[in-house]
């Protein structure tokens, strides 16, 4: 074994001390590194899930769902109040662009889909029953007859509308969690987005309600406009008084 340096080279004999110091580099060196891989990691997460706290109140309430940040507008969540003569329709619904499509059950001809309400761990992607242009999730009805509910979304909590959307021509899967409560005298529909995520792999499923585990990336939260903040379903729960003071402010 050759114990001489080579040519061009010189062994120097450091000090303690600063083999000390180059003991320490290292290991923050060391620990900076798995800080970076840390995180690196959400990168390769599949399911991108972003929280929310959106209500989307009537009679002309409207929200622009960009499921994955890019500017573009997937899906429109709309609650909205109309009149005629003798009937009033309060309806809160869905509806993309030409390619996205919502989950739901077929109603009959002249009539928008139902949307499926999913519960946490329900399965969306392939297979199910999609629908394009607008969906129903909630509905109210006074007029001839008297009043009338129907919808699946209708007084849930915590609930999912199973989508796909196109991102670059390839098909995704999402979804956006949804509470939703009726009233009567006054009938009104109040809706709060809580949540949304989608699949980052084109052509995959994705599982309701999943907000957490290796292949999961949080975004930060959306929140309501300040001018939406007094009608919030906190405000729902505290009962009648305080809807009329509500009705009051606006």
């Amino acid at each position: 074994m050759n114990r001489f340096p080579r040519p061009g080279k010189t062994l120097v004999d450091l000090p303690q001390s600063t083999h000390q110091r180059l003991n320490m580099y290292a290991l923050a060196a060391g620990a900076a590194g798995v800080s970076v891989l840390a995180l690196a990691a959400p990168a390769d997460a599949k399911i991108i899930y972003t929280p929310a706290h959106v209500p989307i109140l009537g009679p002309r309430g409207l929200y622009k769902l960009d499921l994955n940040h890019d500017g573009i507008t997937d899906f429109n969540l709309a609650n909205t109040t109309n009149y005629n003569t003798d009937q009033v329709f309060w309806n809160l619904v869905a509806r993309g662009p030409l390619g996205n499509q919502v989950v739901g059950t077929f109603v009959y001809r002249g009539f928008p889909a139902n949307a499926h309400a999913f519960v946490a761990g329900g399965k969306i992607g392939p297979g199910d029953p999609f629908f394009p242009e607008q969906v129903e999730l909630a509905g109210l009805y006074y007029g001839g007859g008297g009043p009338s509910s129907h919808g699946n979304f209708l007084n849930v909590t915590n609930r999912y509308l199973g989508m796909k959307f196109q991102i670059g021509g390839q098909t995704h899967y999402g979804w956006a969690r949804l509470t939703v409560k009726s009233t009567i005298n006054p009938n009104n529909i109040y809706a709060e987005l809580t949540g949304y995520a989608y699949e980052d792999v084109p052509d995959t499923p994705i599982i309701a309600g999943k907000t957490s585990g290796a292949d999961v990336a949080e975004m930060p939260e959306t929140l309501s406009a300040p001018s939406a903040a007094p009608a919030t379903l906190g405000i729902l729960a505290m009962g009648s008084p305080a809807l009329s003071v509500w009705r009051r402010e606006e």
